[in-house]
């Protein structure tokens, strides 16, 4: 059994990607707070990951 708030995090963030732009805004929000939960529970190359979701999200929130 995988890390739950990771695998949680990567669904978000696969949903604030795949979004229409009307959702994206909240989804986005929701994403960043399950990535911050995710964040202290993992390992290190969960955290890698992570990070560069986090990246993702931040390019959408810049590109809006």
């Amino acid at each position: 059994m995988g890390n739950l708030l990771f695998q949680q995090a990567r669904d978000m963030v696969s949903q604030a990607v795949q979004c229409s732009t009307s959702e994206q805004s909240e989804l986005v929000e929701k994403a960043k707070n399950a990535l911050s939960s995710a964040y202290v529970h993992s390992t290190s190359a969960e955290k890698i990951q992570l990070r560069e979701m986090q990246d993702q999200l931040q390019n959408m929130s810049q590109n809006q």
